[in-house]
């Protein structure tokens, strides 16, 4: 059974610095692509960003490039998300999920992590 587990989140104020994890059971992690989600109140859930099986070609929204970076550790199964310079619009749940290939593609996701609550105060 995979399971995606993430952990990390919480109470930040504006312009502040959090950092998300996910671990990933089950599969062979090292082997398939990696993403976050976010899904605030009212609004349907959008992608944040992906990286490859490698670690490597890592892809943001417009809305997070330049503040917020993807990173992997396959030795951990863990994937990471970095988030700085923190604006009230990033409140959201943040989900971890998992692609069925090496590379994140959008029709490709085949799992989820449970979510955890990213609020950032202004």
């Amino acid at each position: 059974q995979v399971q995606l587990v993430e952990s990390g989140g919480g109470l930040v104020q504006a312009g502040g610095s959090l950092s998300v994890s996910c671990v990933v059971s089950g599969r062979t992690f090292s082997s398939y692509a990696m993403g976050w989600f976010r899904q605030a109140p009212g609004k349907e859930r959008e992608f944040v960003a992906a990286i490859n099986w490698s670690g490597g070609n890592p892809r943001y929204a417009d809305s997070v490039k330049g503040r917020f970076t993807i990173s992997r550790d396959n030795a951990k199964n863990t994937v990471y998300l970095q988030m700085n310079s923190l604006k009230p619009e990033d409140t959201a749940v943040y989900y971890c999920a998992a692609y069925s290939g090496s590379t994140p593609t959008p029709g490709g996701l085949r799992y989820w992590g449970q979510g955890t609550q990213v609020t950032v105060s202004s």
